[in-house]
């Protein structure tokens, strides 16, 4: 047939059982990531799954539906499907992109990897930055509507069915964000009523396993309601919360409340003097592992989830929770120093529209289908390439009733914080990180969530971009202990002090100046400007040295060191 395929997994994962022959040998299924339906075989294994040749519950589903079975799972997956008896091949992919395929179309024929970094190798043409992939790169923070930062390969579109027979391509969409953006919206009880159905309806299928489960706990709602929505399970749950050098944050003090009151064993993970004693090697794993989606702001994931898959090789999470519940954006221009960037590219990023990406699309259109599966990409990549990383919030069945909230209902975290009270009182009492509790109210209350958003605020801002006229101020408020509450990942300080060394030696290496990103002599002052405190330099040493390792490490393929 022409198809040639190989395939990697987590032992003992959903992929690992899927990806095999079905029957008889004429339907084979090479699969990534995972399904979660209600109905037997999905999530666990049944006896059959454990039958060598008997195929996996998405082959079987395939038998009864042919290639519309695809829209029947639910989860974050992409799979190849080879069925010799109709002599077809079938490429799809989740709803949303977010387990992505990466693409490569010449007259060769169609190329296809779950990481652009396995198409680089076997393909010379792709080997060298897009340029408006970058561009969008340096102006949001990742490239947008399926661009990569590698010319000739991009993205498919979530929901991507791709279906190959014989000399022709038949490329569809078997599900698109329109179907659920023409529902009806509910009133705010009869949302709240179905919300709450729901999300105890969905959980459970993410609990669902053969190990002992992981929960990532934080001080935040997200987690909360997992845990309040938890049911008795045979194999109790460990809980942990990932934290820095020192130091308790507000989410390690709260989660391990929490967990308390579940009953559930509760660790605390840190990162270790080691990780920044081998920065550079996290540096490149990262870079390497996530094909450029995630850089040096984001070394910790891999670092923090190999020690939480020492654990438990599953890790439950309440990522992109506020993203499609509350309509919290991530997609912003990150405002790098215009004199950073080479005169020769500065065109490239100034045809980059003003626009904010998916500008009168509904919210949660834009989180769902936008801003998760391009801007928050990496955080879910680092992750899974050390463990099975889940989440319920982007469920199918949650996702498609979170567009019939009404505004009102979407602009707040009132139905978060009724599920909890409801769910579990007792976690309904337990302030969250901003102070926030189920039937919180009086002037008390008011000054308490006034308290901890300033604190928010001031905590960021000593981190990451101090203003010039409160450096003095937040240094005094960091030694009275009223700092280091919420952030706990000080890379401004880092790349001033313990990284002042790496830093200074990457963005004066002699193949990064020769990029034709950069204008030499920014980069020749950037590193010392930083250093000194004179300037914060913190995104553009981000973009430098991601660019920089992808280069390397990508590009012309020097990847011993990771």
């Amino acid at each position: 047939m022409g198809v040639y395929a190989g395939w990697v997994s987590h032992p003992g994962s959903f992929a690992a059982r899927e990806s095999g022959a079905g029957a008889a040998g004429a339907i084979e299924l090479v699969f990534a990531g995972e399904s979660f339906q209600d109905c037997r075989g999905f999530g666990a294994p049944d006896d059959r799954d454990r039958q060598p040749g008997s195929g996996g519950s998405v082959l079987r589903l395939y038998d009864r539906l042919g290639e519309n079975c695809v829209v029947e799972l639910n989860g974050l997956f992409s799979g190849l499907l080879i069925d010799r008896r109709r002599n077809r091949a079938v490429l799809f992919n989740d709803r949303y992109g977010v387990e992505r395929i990466y693409v490569h179309e010449n007259e060769h024929g169609t190329y296809f990897a779950s990481e652009a970094k396995a198409l680089l190798r076997v393909l010379s043409a792709p080997r060298s930055f897009d340029d408006e992939g970058v561009a969008q790169f340096l102006t949001f923070g990742c490239p947008l509507d399926g661009r990569t930062l590698f010319r000739g390969i991009r993205t498919l579109d979530g929901g991507s069915l791709w279906t190959f027979e014989g000399d022709s391509c038949r490329k569809r969409r078997y599900f698109t964000p329109a179907e659920w953006e023409r529902q009806p919206v509910l009133s705010d009880e009869d949302f709240q009523s179905e919300f709450e159905s729901t999300f105890k309806r969905v959980l459970p299928r993410y609990l669902r396993g053969e190990s002992r489960l992981g929960i990532s706990l934080t001080g935040g709602l997200d987690t909360r309601m997992i845990m309040g929505c938890l049911p008795a399970l045979e194999t109790p749950p460990i809980c942990y919360t990932f934290a820095g050098l020192d130091g308790h944050t507000l989410d390690a003090r709260i989660a391990a409340r929490v967990a308390s009151e579940c009953g559930l064993e509760y660790r605390l993970m840190r990162i270790g003097p080691d990780f920044l004693s081998d920065y550079g090697r996290y540096l490149d794993r990262t870079v390497y592992v996530t094909d450029g989606a995630a850089g040096p702001v984001w070394t910790h994931e891999i670092y923090l989830n190999a020690q939480a898959r020492l654990l438990s090789p599953v890790r439950l999470t309440g990522n992109f929770g506020g993203e499609v519940l509350r309509s919290v954006s991530t997609i912003k221009k990150i405002g790098l120093s215009r004199e950073l960037i080479a005169p020769g590219f500065r065109t490239q990023l100034e045809a980059i529209s003003d626009d904010r990406p998916g500008r009168g699309v509904p919210p949660v259109t834009l989180a769902a289908f936008h801003e998760i599966p391009s801007n928050l990409f990496g955080i879910a990549a680092s992750a899974k390439s050390q463990l099975t990383f889940r989440t319920p919030y982007l469920d199918n069945d949650l996702v498609a009733l979170t567009y019939r909230a009404p505004d009102s209902v979407r602009r707040s975290a009132g139905s978060a914080l009724q599920l909890v009270r409801h769910a579990n009182p007792r976690l309904g009492t337990i302030p969250t990180d901003r102070a926030v509790v189920a039937d919180g109210s009086g002037p008390g209350y008011l000054l308490k969530r006034l308290f901890a958003e300033l604190t928010f605020k001031f905590d960021y801002m000593h981190k990451e971009a101090p203003p010039r006229g409160l450096v003095q101020f937040l240094a005094a408020l960091d030694k009275m202990g009223l700092l280091g509450r919420h952030k706990w990942l000080p890379y401004r300080l880092w790349f001033q002090n313990e990284l002042s060394q790496y830093v200074g030696a990457a963005l004066s290496d002699p193949a990064t100046c020769r990029m034709p990103f950069w204008n030499q002599r920014a980069l020749a002052t950037m590193a010392d400007e930083h250093v000194s405190g004179k300037k914060n330099y913190v995104r553009e040493i981000n973009a430098v040295l991601t660019l920089a390792a992808v280069d390397r490490l990508l590009l012309r393929g020097s990847e011993e060191s990771c």
